[in-house]
């Protein structure tokens, strides 16, 4: 977990950003945002999610959420959230926001999957999981930058190093990580919602984020993007969120 200054505008304690990473990622991937946030004052938090899954004993979100809850412990008591889920933890924020023993002031969406609007959402769509299958040995999936062509893989990152690092922390998640069910208690998005999009085909759920009345910005990138422009997503985080908590 990675953490800086808190900030206090008046009296009033402003929100941590707690940064959620791709099951299929780690934390590298926000490292750079929430260093260009703690460099403007802001609290960013970025749990760590990469051995979650070290045991294939599913379900697997309530470790997510516990991972997550114990790191806002370190912050200082009472002090609000605001929850940025990037990928797949999308999928994983209403659970999150149920564990939390602290306020959530909001749920950013960045590129990132859709929870059902009510009832339990399966991790994978049938379509998904029948792709993961062709490709699970020994019941784990390799790591997912091997999943796509060397060129695919190469234009997400801005260079090699950062590539190596996220490259390097990547799980191999077992596939019954997909074939788990996850929850989606009523009232969690009783709090202001977001969504930034970087691009397709993350755009169907940004339309239906629209359709669901929350706030959608766009920022024109790849799926890292956060890896190749992180002043400019680490700013719109700040201006898209800005408001909630005002």
């Amino acid at each position: 977990m990675a953490a800086a200054g808190g900030v206090v505008d008046g009296g009033r304690v402003e929100p941590a950003f707690v940064l959620l990473h791709s099951m299929l990622l780690g934390p590298s991937t926000w490292a750079p945002v929430a260093a260009r946030l703690a460099a403007s004052g802001a609290v960013a938090v970025v749990p760590s999610f990469v051995d979650v899954a070290d045991l294939d004993d599913p379900p697997f979100w309530p470790r997510v959420a516990a991972t997550v809850d114990d790191a806002l412990t370190r912050l200082p008591p009472h002090q609000p959230v605001v929850l940025v889920a990037h990928s797949n933890a999308g999928l994983l924020v209403p659970a999150v926001v149920r564990a939390a023993r602290r306020p959530v002031a909001g749920c950013l969406f960045v590129d990132a999957s859709l929870p059902a609007r009510t009832g339990p959402t399966p991790a994978a769509t049938a379509e998904r999981l029948a792709f993961l299958r062709t490709l699970a040995t020994g019941g784990r999936l390799p790591q997912w930058t091997t999943w796509w062509s060397e060129d695919d893989v190469a234009r997400l990152f801005p260079d090699r190093r950062t590539r190596s690092t996220v490259a390097a922390e990547q799980p191999r998640l077992p596939l019954s990580y997909y074939e788990q069910q996850l929850p989606v208690p009523a009232g969690w998005d009783r709090r202001p919602c977001g969504y930034l999009l970087f691009g397709p085909p993350y755009d169907r759920m940004a339309d239906e984020a629209r359709e669901r009345g929350w706030d959608v910005d766009e920022l024109p990138g790849g799926h890292l993007h956060q890896l190749v422009a992180p002043d400019a997503v680490a700013a719109r985080l700040v201006a898209m969120t800005a408001r909630w908590t005002t």
